[in-house]
Formats: structure tokens, C-alpha cells, sequence
């Protein structure tokens, strides 16, 4: 086997692999051995044609297709490895090309994408515009509110007349020129008084009535209305109520602290609930920050990457989106139909993530290589045992399973720490 390498342009080589005579051969008789119970040729018992016989009736040309698959695999990998390729991505349709085969000799080619040169620029002592983290008293007490509103109860009234705030329980029928219309009539349908829900006037009007009153209710459609028999129509509900319900909200106190929180008074509550909210925005402050520190290292850098690698990542974030939409019972094919994208549409939705993801990775690479960032093994183990206590497994349990991937882990690493010192030199000021 002879090989050779081309430099393309967009991060590409071409690679060329030649074969002489007695590997062909070799992969002629391979082929036949595979292809030799389909022939049928009388006088023959099936599978026990001569492959001259064979080569006679259809051709010499006969088995080269599946001999060139079997050169393929068998030389592809190995003309890889002894030209050090990098690839960074499958071969796409039209990649691989046979340039020539016959009994003597077979050529092929193969475009690859290759891991993109990168040439840095500043990545350290970065300016970095970043928001103050802050909690305020206003977000504590909404986030208060949202557990009163968890807390609230539901009391029946029955001692007084609808008011504004209250929740009824009505059977109601509509009426268009003394016609009932589709779509206007329902029993036991709840109703917040206030809410806005019903055509407007139609709530006002329940306020003051009382359980077991009927009576009717005189309202307008809007012309903005769904309904083009219905718009700026008047209309006539006749209207039961059947219950009221009042919602009742829980003092806050430090009674209601010590019921929803492991804490005895209010003023602890609060104190956690401020801690929490303020770990909250530093680890998504922080995250901004590592995010546009790395954008920035990528925009004072210079890379082409290679189309191939483009679709690659595109194809597992799409993979990734499909196997949840799985999970969740959504057919992807309907998806694509209710959303009115075609498959092309909706492959470029992921085209612009796809270029940041790989455009981060590759820098965050580059940086580690020229920072001559290293993870010696008993940083892997302490990586593998965090990951044991995590999934609350035994370490050599995880270690067998992460047996194939502790490479790519050991690389992970050390972009996370090529991440680190990009933004540990960073001067981060308050955006204004």
C-alpha cells in the first residue's frame, strides 16, 4: 500500500491510497467468497460456481465493487494512522472516491476534515463587562408570595353575596338573537370574579348574586372576538351560581416560615431564602462571564473549521432534540409538519450553536496546548471518585464503565482548566 496526503483549503487534506496487484487479488477473492451463493448458473449446485465461470458470464468486472469496499476497509484506517490525519469528523456521501480499479492496482481518494490550525490571539487579561450581583428586598418577597400562593386554601362561602376576588362555580347558557350559539353553554365551569377570562361586562354582573340565584346576563362581543358569527354582536347568558369560594392566604409570619422551611422564625427564612437567591445569580453571573470570555478569545483568534465538523455537530444536537422529543411522545416527522419546516429549515436552526460550540472547544484546546496544560492520573481519579459520589456508585464501578472514555475525559479537563485561566485573568467591571 502507498499513501499520500494533500493540503486542501477549510481545514481539509486529501488523502490518496494506492494498492497493488496481490492485494486486489486478495480482495477479489474475498468478494467471491461473499458474493458466490448468489449466482445461480445451471449445471452449478448454488454457491459452487467457479469464480472464472462467474467472471466469464458477467463480466471481469464482476466482483470489483465489493472488492474495492473490502480494500477500503481494511487500508482506510491504517492510512489514517500512518499520516497522523486528525480527523475531527465521518466521512460524508462523496468523500471517498475510487479513482481507479482493475486486477492490477486500485486507487482511491478521500476528503477529510481535519482539526482546524488555530492561531490565538489575546486570551488573557480580558475586560470583561459583568452585571452586580444584588438581592433585593422586592425579589425576597416574591418569592414569598409564590409559597403563599402554594399555601392557599379554598373556603365555601355561603353566608353572603359573589364578591370581587371570589371563585363561582356556574352553569351558564348563551343566547344570539333568542338562538342559542356553539360553544356557548357549560355546567359547573369555575370562574375567578376579576380575572378577566369572560367577555368583558359579564363578571361585573355576578357580583352581589348569591348561590342558587338564576338570572341573565347582557353582555357585547367584541369585534376583536374569534368568532366571525359572534363579533360585535349582543348576547344574553342566563346564568346559575352554584358555589362561591373564597381563597384564603396564610399570614406570613414566623408560624408560616416554620411550617413551608426547616427555620423557626421569619427573619431566618428570609436570610435563606436571600443566600439561596444570591448563589443563584453568582453561578449564572459566573457563567456569563466564562461565556464571554471565551467568545472574546474566539473572536481574537483565527481558524477555519471544517464543513464536515459543522454537520457532524449539527447532527448530534439534533440527535439529542429527537431522542427527547421521543421521550415526550412527539413524533418528529409531525413536528416538522405542524411547525412548517423542512428538514434542511430545521438542520439550520442548530447551524449557528453548532459553529460556537466547536469554535469554543477548539480555542479552549489551543489554549491548553500553548499553556502545556497537563492532568496526571490522580487528578483523573479525583475527577472519577466525584463522579462516584455523584451517581452514588462504587469508583471502580464507574471507572468500568468509563473504561472507553477516560481519554475524552482527561481532554475535558483540561479545557476546563484552559477555561480557568482565561478568565482568572480577567478583569471583570460592573457593565454599565
Amino acid at each position: 500500500m502507498n499513501t499520500s496526503v494533500e493540503v486542501l483549503e477549510n481545514s481539509q487534506v486529501k488523502l490518496i491510497v494506492e494498492v497493488g496487484q496481490g492485494e486486489v487479488t486478495k480482495a477479489i477473492d474475498s468478494a467471491y467468497k461473499e458474493m458466490k451463493k448468489d449466482f445461480n448458473v445451471q449445471g452449478f449446485r448454488k454457491g459452487k460456481v467457479p469464480k472464472a465461470m462467474i467472471e466469464k458470464m458477467y463480466g471481469s468486472e464482476v466482483f470489483f465493487n465489493n472488492a474495492a469496499d473490502i480494500i477500503i476497509d481494511n487500508t482506510f484506517g491504517k492510512a489514517i494512522m500512518d499520516n497522523d490525519i486528525k480527523v475531527v469528523a465521518r466521512l460524508r456521501k462523496g468523500d471517498l472516491t475510487v479513482e481507479k480499479m482493475s486486477k492490477d492496482a486500485m486507487k482511491y481518494t478521500a476528503i477529510i476534515a481535519i482539526k482546524p490550525v488555530v492561531e490565538l490571539g489575546q486570551y488573557k487579561n480580558l475586560t470583561i463587562e459583568a452585571d452586580e450581583v444584588v438581592v433585593t428586598d422586592e425579589e425576597i418577597n416574591e418569592e414569598i408570595a409564590k409559597e403563599v400562593n402554594k399555601n392557599a386554601r379554598e373556603i365555601k362561602v355561603t353566608d353572603r353575596a359573589v364578591m370581587l376576588q371570589d371563585k363561582v362555580t356556574i352553569d351558564f347558557k348563551g343566547f344570539v338573537d333568542g338562538e342559542a350559539f356553539a360553544g356557548g353553554e357549560a355546567n359547573d365551569h369555575p370562574l375567578v370574579i376579576g380575572s378577566g377570562s369572560f367577555i368583558p361586562g359579564f363578571e361585573e354582573q355576578l357580583i352581589g348574586k348569591n348561590i342558587g340565584d338564576t338570572f341573565d346576563v347582557n353582555v357585547t362581543f367584541p369585534q376583536e372576538y374569534h368568532s366571525e358569527e359572534l363579533k360585535g354582536k349582543p348576547a344574553v347568558f342566563n346564568v346559575t351560581i352554584k358555589d362561591i369560594d373564597v381563597t384564603e392566604l396564610p399570614e406570613i409570619n414566623d408560624d408560616f416560615a416554620a411550617d413551608i422551611s426547616e427555620f423557626d422564625t421569619l427573619d431566618e427564612y428570609k436570610a435563606d431564602l436571600r443566600a439561596t437567591l444570591l448563589k443563584t445569580k453568582e453561578d449564572e453571573n459566573l457563567s456569563n462571564i466564562n461565556n464571554t470570555a471565551i467568545d472574546l478569545a474566539v473572536k481574537n483568534a483565527t481558524f477555519t473549521i471544517p464543513e464536515a465538523m459543522i454537520e457532524e455537530e449539527i447532527d448530534n444536537q439534533m440527535s439529542t432534540v429527537e431522542n427527547n422529543m421521543k421521550r415526550q411522545g412527539i413524533d418528529f416527522a409531525q413536528y416538522l409538519q405542524f411547525t412548517g419546516m423542512d428538514m434542511d429549515e430545521f438542520r439550520n436552526n442548530f447551524r449557528a450553536g453548532a459553529i460556537t460550540q466547536i469554535s469554543g472547544r477548539i480555542v479552549l484546546e489551543e489554549v491548553a496546548k500553548q499553556e502545556n496544560v497537563e492532568i496526571p492520573d490522580s487528578e483523573l481519579d479525583k475527577q472519577l471518585e466525584k463522579m462516584a459520589e455523584q451517581y452514588k456508585m462504587p469508583v471502580e464501578e464507574v471507572k468500568l464503565v468509563m473504561r472507553g472514555n477516560i481519554e475524552p475525559l482527561r481532554e475535558d479537563l483540561k479545557t476546563q482548566k484552559a477555561m480557568d485561566i482565561i478568565t482568572s485573568s480577567a478583569q471583570v467591571v460592573k457593565k454599565q
